[in-house]
């Protein structure tokens, strides 16, 4: 584990922290592989409901990619290759995590940054926030994977303005655009995020991965044309479920579900 990222498990939840606040919490080449063996292991971890993924310090949840870096692992089109690996490995990791996601958002939230919370569920933010992908500023591109977690996210009108205007936007108007979830005061970034990830972490898992997976399937295919066996019937396997079973006997008795995840 990364003095840069830290991990912390509570009560069902995971929390994960970009912990180089003099950087803003900025993330360089080892840390998006560290997301990803992070990712792989939350995933498989059956303790672990809900990730929560936050900045430390005071400024930002992330400025992005660490432009140290950029000398030695993106001064030219080879070495920016194999650096997009470790990058979009990392968002599509996370983005393809089986348990819901949230991001905590306070302070800057741009380029890498922005665009790893793009690949989150859910984005809570304060009101003091901002959000941009300013590669216009420094002549670089994203690529096809933040690009579609971007526009899947905000539309391709909201993402033009956001790349081609190289702009921040304060907190109001990235939820005005569908970029972020909700915006409350900085007094209650916490403790609304813990409220929102324990309620979340006592529903159905299974409910919760399969939902996430029907996402991803409309997403990449919004026709559901050629659907494969398995897709076609993932909507109904959580009928045959301990969980289905135990949700609708506590429906009944009226009282509160006990799930497993099986």
């Amino acid at each position: 584990m990364s003095d840069h990222i830290l991990l912390e498990r509570r009560d069902g939840i995971a929390y994960v922290t970009f912990n180089r606040p003099e950087q803003r919490n900025a993330i360089n080449y080892a840390g998006w592989l560290e997301l990803q063996r992070l990712a792989a292991e939350l995933g498989s971890d059956d303790s672990v409901r809900v990730v929560v993924f936050a900045g430390a310090g005071e400024k930002a949840f992330s400025a992005g990619a660490d432009i140290v870096d950029f000398e030695e692992h993106r001064d030219n089109g080879a070495k920016a290759r194999r650096y997009a690996e470790a990058f979009d490995g990392a968002l599509t990791a996370i983005g393809e995590l089986p348990k819901p996601t949230i991001s905590r958002i306070h302070g800057f939230c741009v380029g890498g940054g922005c665009e790893f919370a793009t690949t989150t569920d859910i984005r809570i933010v304060t009101e003091d926030s901002r959000f941009g992908i300013p590669i216009a500023r420094l002549g670089l591109l994203i690529g096809y994977v933040e690009m579609s977690h971007l526009v899947n996210l905000v539309g391709t009108g909201a993402a033009s303005y956001l790349l081609l205007s190289g702009r921040l936007i304060d907190a109001q108007e990235a939820l005005r655009i569908g970029l972020v979830t909700q915006v409350v005061g900085a007094g209650e970034l916490e403790s609304y995020t813990d409220k929102l990830a324990g309620e979340m972490a006592q529903l159905a898992p299974l409910s919760q991965k399969h939902t996430k997976t029907l996402m991803r399937t409309l997403q990449k295919n919004p026709g559901l044309q050629d659907l494969t066996p398995a897709e076609t019937e993932l909507p109904y396997v959580v009928f045959d479920s301990d969980d289905y079973r135990e949700g609708r006997t506590a429906f009944v008795e009226r009282r509160a579900p006990k799930f497993k995840g099986r």
